[in-house]
């Protein structure tokens, strides 16, 4: 593949759930070889890379980041020689790979770990792991630490030993003081280089390194609560010092090789993350704001102005984020008031506050605004379907470990992770040939892929038009300059480009110029309807 230096910078990046884009045996679950018979689909729609959610072999409690050996593949998904020429076919095509690397923590099935529990307390296969007594008579965990998952983040063995785990009781937090563990994942690094991967997806970059004393702390709100400008600029756990020479570390090894990146999941205070993107770490950490982000054009602007303001600082990319595997589809969140708890929506409701049209306009605006920003884009897969959350899954077919951890009252990530629909017919719609390890409801088989080819203004259609203008109208990657058009709309320029977003409630003017695109499905005169973005040239 020809060799384009710094390509992750200007990027359009699509991530693939593995388990859920495309099941190529049959057994109901994705895999690699269904993925490689999808490939066309990436192709056509234009991005430069995938990022693929952990494929490693896992008994996949918490969706794959429970490795149990980060050298092999999960047996589910497929083998080495899958992944192989997996890799060698998205080079084909001029696709780069990025994998997602787990190393906070591994699963309680690695072999490290199950060498530990056999071990006697002292032993030094425990001191790959964090394994204290408990205090008092050792009954109690060592500290009051709580799992992001719900529950006390220790566990106790049968021979009084408590083992640390910030998530699951699955999976065991690593000790990153210890040598062993620092050589293992350089080695696993260089394994996956060797293997032609473009790039690393560090999952939980902020939380390897713990302090000496494990100090009792102040409990944030659960689940998932570095999320939402809440970050501790000091705490025991998250965004230690320690882990910037891990970080230089690994950007030593890939840049041993040849155009390779990695970027951060790295929850941090906004004084901290600029001191992960310095020229001898990250490449590039993800920006979750814009998640968190309520439909206004002043909130986007804030966001927008700054992340690309810092950015420029120090000299990044900015990465722009409005969905993953973690948080409810923005389709849906467009659709519910401001203010609503989305995680808690799923389960609580009132459901009956669901608008579900105006979240699919607001959707269709917003990739218009994420694909002409200056830096590269994270689409999460089935975003260019406009797939809105499956909150309503039944219960009983609830996967995520959230829903068991906070005994019943966070319904957890699997509604954003249902298969992606490929034809409007089928038992799991196109997906394979059984049913979806998770249910697919009615409404996707009007948005699969096979349906949306054929219609100009489906959201398919969009995604295609808008990734296409973006590498020919912003190739150069001009700078942004802030417009006023007024409350209620964004609007910027980039070179000759001209973005103009109608957040508000009523219409408003199109100012001069050519209409490049457009995310209304109606033809535009002079006005800009409600929850509408153009290109303008």
């Amino acid at each position: 593949m020809e060799t384009q230096p710094e390509w992750w910078r200007t990027g359009v990046v699509y991530q693939v759930y593995v388990r859920s884009f495309a099941d190529g045996n049959g057994d109901g679950q994705g895999d690699i070889n269904g993925l490689r018979s999808r490939l066309d689909h990436l192709d056509d729609l234009g991005v430069d890379a995938i990022w693929l959610n952990p494929w490693y072999e896992s008994p996949l409690t918490d969706g794959g980041y429970d490795v149990a050996d980060y050298r092999a593949i999960e047996p589910r998904y497929g083998t080495l020689a899958d992944a192989e020429a997996l890799i060698a076919e998205c080079h084909e095509r001029g696709i780069r790979v990025i994998a997602d690397l787990v190393p906070n923590h591994t699963s309680i099935e690695h072999a490290w770990f199950q060498e530990a529990m056999a071990a006697e307390p002292g032993d030094s296969s425990r001191d790959r792991y964090i394994f204290r007594p408990g205090r008092g008579d050792g009954s109690e965990p060592p500290n009051n630490w709580i799992a992001m998952f719900g529950g006390p983040a220790w566990t106790r063995l049968n021979d009084g030993e408590w083992y640390l785990h910030l998530f699951d009781p699955s999976q065991p937090d690593l000790n990153w003081d210890n040598e062993e563990v620092r050589s293992e994942f350089d080695d696993v690094i260089r394994f996956w280089m060797d293997r032609g991967i473009d790039g690393l997806r560090i999952d939980v970059a902020h939380g390897m390194v713990k302090h000496p004393d494990l100090p009792d702390t102040e409990p944030l709100p659960l689940p998932w609560s570095l999320q939402g400008g809440d970050e501790p600029i000091d705490h025991p756990f998250w965004g230690r010092a320690g882990i910037h020479d891990i970080n230089r570390r690994w950007r030593a090894i890939l840049d041993s090789y040849d155009d390779r990146m990695m970027v951060a999941e790295a929850w941090v205070h906004p004084t901290q993350l600029p001191l992960f993107l310095r020229p001898d770490e990250y490449h590039q950490s993800f920006n979750f704001d814009l998640i968190e982000t309520p439909w206004d054009a002043t909130a986007f602007r804030s966001v927008i102005s700054e992340a690309a303001t810092a950015a420029a600082e120090i000299g990044a990319s900015s990465t722009w984020v409005l969905s993953n595997h973690d948080v409810v589809r923005h389709a849906t969140r467009y659709g519910l008031p401001g203010n609503t708890d989305t995680r808690r929506w799923i389960l609580d409701g009132p459901h009956d506050l669901l608008d579900h049209e105006a979240g699919q306009r607001r959707a269709r605006a917003a990739a218009l605004i994420t694909l002409s920003l200056p830096g590269s884009t994270y689409i999460y897969q089935g975003e260019e379907l406009g797939l809105p959350e499956v909150w309503d899954l039944p219960l009983d077919v609830l996967d995520d470990p959230t829903w068991e951890k906070s005994d019943h009252t966070v319904k957890g990530r699997d509604g954003c992770r249902v298969p992606i629909p490929w034809t409007a017919t089928g038992p799991s719609l196109g997906f394979g040939d059984t049913n979806a390890w998770l249910p697919q409801p009615d409404r996707f088989a009007a948005l699969s892929v096979q349906e949306q080819r054929i219609d100009p203004d489906s959201t398919l259609s969009l995604y295609r038009r808008a990734i296409a203008a973006r590498n020919h109208l912003l190739a150069d990657d001009p700078p942004l300059t802030m417009l006023e058009f007024g409350p209620g709309v964004l609007a910027y320029e980039r070179g000759d480009v001209t973005v103009v977003s109608n957040m508000s409630a009523r219409p408003v003017p199109i100012p001069a110029g050519t209409v490049a695109l457009s995310s209304a499905t109606e033809t535009l005169g002079d006005e800009l309807p409600p929850d509408t973005s153009v290109w303008l040239t």
